[in-house]
């Protein structure tokens, strides 16, 4: 979130005003009275907040008070706002945007720099592309004051603040390294009367698999807006999504899992338009504990009528997956109650296949060919439902 980002920022020297986060209307009166003018901004990770009516100029405490039951509880794109951040009123000049993003269709990094900030920077690449300013990012190298004086050149920023430019870019960078992140955003940074630069927002994404490196990370996760399942799925290890259709499934390995998604909603047509239910990748341990836990969480949600469990023996064997299976829904008794349909081939095959059917489990349906197992899901979650 905002406040978040410029607790970053502030930790990497980037010039910021951290401001006072409140959580009731009462809250946001006291810090208004501290602070003098103040703008109270909803804290939620989407942006569009401004145009949805959460952002607000007070002028006085009770106008703080007054915005704040407003905006407190209101949804924006889906979220509910349960914080806001009272930050104190600037004068502002002029307003840019910056930001040190992970490029991914090149593997590498982005910088992009524009004078016209304050604005949404998709409007402006479309209508003044030129005044959008990208520049490529050697991962060797980095961002050294050289590189910063070449970026803060090429945007064109005021000579009045380069050297405060300078200083800020290669604090954004830091800030981008450091913390292990793939998006570093300021929107606006702003030229402040008597030509001081101050980062008015922020907005940081942090890349989850360098989490061990940054305990106090854990600190940033909104809990509250957070998923059950999902949450639940975290806490047990489980690389899980949540999805908005009917068909639960599992798969090991990422790959393997997005064909599934894709072979399922294609069956699905079929069958009433049945959907995928979520993403879980249960990844090359397919134990009885792990796959207890995966059905565990998949038949949690409520909107699952049936489950396809995809699997392709390689590291692990189709016959140690076989028994995840029985062991798994041994693990979870009355609680699994839905039908599964199972796909085993590549290593083991054949005995992975004995296994279960030797168990004729009740819920479970062998399937050979991946088409077929792909349309047995919907076909069932649509009877289920009917």
């Amino acid at each position: 979130m905002e406040y978040q980002a410029k607790e970053l920022f502030a930790k990497h020297d980037v010039p910021v005003t951290l401001g006072i986060v409140a959580t009731t209307p009462d809250e946001a009166k006291v810090a208004a009275e501290q602070l003098g003018v103040v703008v109270v901004k909803a804290q939620v990770k989407a942006g569009g907040r401004g145009k949805a009516g959460g952002v607000k100029l007070a002028k006085t405490p009770d106008e703080a008070f007054e915005h704040a039951s407003n905006i407190l509880g209101m949804d924006i794109k889906g979220l509910t706002v349960n914080r806001v951040l009272i930050a104190p009123a600037a004068s502002i000049v002029e307003e840019y945007y910056f930001s040190f993003l992970l490029d991914r269709a090149n593997r590498s990094y982005l910088c992009i720099a524009s004078v016209e900030g304050g604005v949404e920077i998709e409007e402006v690449a479309k209508t003044n592309p030129d005044a959008v300013r990208q520049t490529p990012i050697d991962a060797g190298t980095g961002v050294d004051e050289a590189k910063a004086r070449e970026i803060v050149a090429d945007a064109g920023f005021p000579e009045v603040l380069t050297e405060q430019a300078v200083q800020t870019v290669l604090a954004l960078w830091k800030v981008f390294v450091e913390e292990d992140a793939t998006l570093v955003e300021v929107n606006p940074l702003a030229r402040l009367e008597g030509d001081i630069l101050e980062a008015l927002d922020g907005k940081v994404s942090l890349d989850e698999n360098a989490e061990f490196r940054h305990e106090d990370h854990a600190a940033f996760e909104d809990k509250a807006a957070a998923d059950p399942l999902e949450a639940k799925a975290k806490a047990k290890g489980l690389n899980y999504v949540k999805l908005d259709g009917a068909v639960g499934i599992i798969g090991n390995g990422a790959g393997l899992v997005m064909s599934t998604l894709e072979v399922v909603a294609y069956a699905g047509e079929a069958h009433g338009g049945v959907k995928p239910a979520n993403f879980l990748d249960i990844g090359g341990g397919a134990s009885a504990q792990v796959m207890a836990d995966g059905l565990d969480v998949i038949l949690g949600d409520e909107q699952v009528r049936s489950v396809f469990v995809n699997v392709f023996g390689g590291i692990t064997s189709c016959d140690a997956v076989a028994n995840g299976i029985v062991g798994g829904l041994d693990l979870l008794g009355d609680t699994a109650s839905k039908p599964l349909v199972v796909r085993l081939d590549g290593n083991n095959v054949e005995e992975g296949r004995r296994i279960l059917n030797d168990r004729n489990h009740p819920l479970v349906t062998l399937v050979d060919t991946m088409a077929g197992a792909a349309d047995r899901p919907p076909a069932l979650a649509n009877i289920e439902g009917a």
